[in-house]
Parts: C-alpha cells; sequence; structure tokens
C-alpha cells in the first residue's frame, strides 16, 4: 500500500527550514453561493443582490463558481467574469473563495492566476475528476498549484461526484505546505475525518463540506462549513457556527438538528436542483439550471418549500 509519508521523500515541495505562518481565511460559514443565470447568460444585477442580501446576513465568506454554483456549465469567460464580479461585489466586506478545480493542472494553475488578479481571498481546489489520480498524484498536482499560488489554497475533497479521494496521510503531507490553509471536507466519513484530523490538526483548518455534518465537525476541531444551506438562511446557518465556538454545544446542536429537514430537502436531488428552486421560488434568480441538470421533480419541490416555510421563508 502506498504511504503518503513517502512523498515526502520523493517530492521536495517545501525547503527545509522555511518557516510561514498560515493564513486563516475565516472561521464560521461560508456560503457557496448559486449562480442566476437567465436567457443572455450570467445575471449579474440578481448575483449582486445575492451577494449583498449574503453579507448584510453576516455571513463569515462567500464561494464563487463551485459545485453550487454551477461552474461545470459555465464558458471560461464566464466563470472569469464571475469571479472578478464577486470580488469587486463584495470589495473587501467579506473573504472571496474562488472555485479554480480542474482535472487538468495547467487549467487550474491559470483560474488561480485569474483569482488572484480578481483580488480573490483563496482558490478552492477540487480533487481531479475523470482521469481521478493517484494519492501520489494528488500530492504532486496540490503542491504545483500551491507553489504557484499567491493566495491560499483550500482543498476541496468530494469523492461522491469526482471519483478521487484524498487520504488522511496524504492530507498530512500536504499540510506540510505553507500555501495549504484548509481542507473542505466533503468524503462523510467521521472516522477518516477523525484519522485526517489526528495529522493535520492545527496546520490545516477544516471546513464541513457537508450541511447535515456541521457540529459534527466542529466538535473534531473544525473551523466552519462551506453551506448550500446558508445559500436560504445564511443568519441561521451562522448562528449554529456562533453558538458552537461560544461553548453553547447544546444550543449548535438543536440548530442542526432543526435544520435537518430542511438540509436533507436541499439534497433530495443533486445539489444544486433543489437550492436553486428554492432561491427562485425566494424571488432571488430565475429556475434556470443548465443541461444535465433539469428542473426539480414536483413532489421533492413541495418537500422542499413545505420544510421552507416551517423556517417562516415565503415561498
Amino acid at each position: 500500500m502506498y504511504s503518503t509519508y513517502t512523498t515526502i521523500n520523493f517530492i521536495k515541495g517545501i525547503e527545509e527550514g522555511i518557516k510561514m505562518e498560515k493564513k486563516h481565511i475565516f472561521k464560521g460559514v461560508a456560503t457557496a453561493l448559486i449562480t442566476p443565470f437567465d436567457e443572455n447568460g450570467i445575471n449579474y444585477e440578481q448575483f449582486g443582490k445575492i451577494i449583498d442580501w449574503q453579507i448584510d446576513s453576516g455571513i463569515n465568506a462567500l464561494v464563487v463558481c463551485g459545485t453550487t454554483g454551477e461552474a461545470s456549465t459555465m464558458t471560461d469567460d464566464e466563470h472569469r467574469d464571475a469571479i472578478r464580479f464577486a470580488a469587486k461585489r463584495a470589495a473587501g466586506r467579506v473573504p472571496i473563495i474562488a472555485g479554480t478545480g480542474s482535472n487538468d493542472t495547467a487549467y487550474a494553475l491559470d483560474l488561480v492566476k485569474c483569482a488572484t488578479e480578481a483580488g480573490a481571498d483563496a482558490a478552492l481546489c477540487v480533487t481531479p475528476y475523470y482521469n481521478k489520480a493517484t494519492q501520489r498524484g494528488l500530492y504532486e498536482m496540490f503542491t504545483q498549484i500551491a507553489d504557484y499560488s499567491k493566495i491560499p489554497v483550500i482543498l476541496y475533497n468530494v469523492p461522491s461526484r469526482t471519483g478521487c479521494n484524498i487520504e488522511p496521510k496524504t492530507y498530512a503531507a500536504l499540510a506540510e505546505h505553507p500555501n495549504i490553509s484548509a481542507i473542505k471536507e466533503a468524503n462523510g466519513d467521521i472516522s477518516k475525518i477523525v484519522e485526517t484530523m489526528s495529522y493535520v490538526n492545527g496546520k490545516l483548518d477544516l471546513y464541513s463540506g457537508n450541511d447535515d455534518q456541521i457540529v459534527p465537525l466542529l466538535s473534531l476541531g473544525g473551523s466552519g462549513v462551506i453551506s448550500v444551506l446558508s445559500n436560504v438562511l445564511p443568519a441561521e446557518t451562522v448562528e449554529m457556527c456562533n453558538r458552537f465556538f461560544a461553548g453553547d454545544v447544546k444550543g449548535a446542536a438543536e440548530l442542526q438538528y432543526r435544520y435537518h429537514a430542511l438540509t436533507t430537502a436541499l439534497f433530495s436531488e443533486v445539489n444544486p436542483i433543489p437550492v436553486k428552486a428554492a432561491m427562485a421560488a425566494m424571488g432571488y434568480c430565475e429556475n434556470r439550471l443548465r443541461l444535465p441538470l433539469t428542473q426539480m421533480d414536483k413532489e421533492k419541490e413541495k418537500v422542499l418549500f413545505e420544510c421552507m416555510r416551517k423556517e417562516g421563508l415565503k415561498v
């Protein structure tokens, strides 16, 4: 079995003796923003209103051009323009984290360059999809990106989508890089996350990539969540984290329980189909998706809207 600790010997990504304080990008909740589309492309008027509402609601950071933002069906120009727009609109009020992942390392580097020039505060780099990678390949790819990037890198692990998983010992090796600051962990395997944190706690910030596991991951030393739920409940999701950070673990858990039904409904079909329907019902965008994503099943949509009404949302 391949041991990631050996990668430190065959790749000298970091010179011995280098000491660098890692930058903490945010603590709390970053919303994985939807991207509002119309017949002409991205509707920037709606996008700007969503960004402003999120910030006014007390969100701690914003992620643009991620999975929820449908970056995979954006044109190259749309992807870059969306990052530029979000950074300009936020104007330093909250950190902007740009989705810059790719299964092509050269293209990922180019997106990181764009994000840096646009004024983004961090780059979110997903594991390579389709061609996948060995653990050694992941180490080399992420090391090359982190060496190149002038902004901090967040590793994004979502094996259910990419077919590629970052193993705990690979995280241990990558944690030694001074420009790799955090993990968005969406593998759903609490035991693996415990093992990962046994290696990297204090070296990498941990963000939950699953809204149904916010409090569990905070209890393992997590710093917050990159959230889909907070598209529709930004202040409430922030409150969940704030209660935990203030020592009110019971209160945080109560909110985790309370929003479980809504969270389940938001993932009753592949993300972002339900959250786009939810945001459209709230008046923030058109319910417009790009194939292969399709409109939400009407019966599941009814359940989603009922969960939203129970939380006082007008739909």
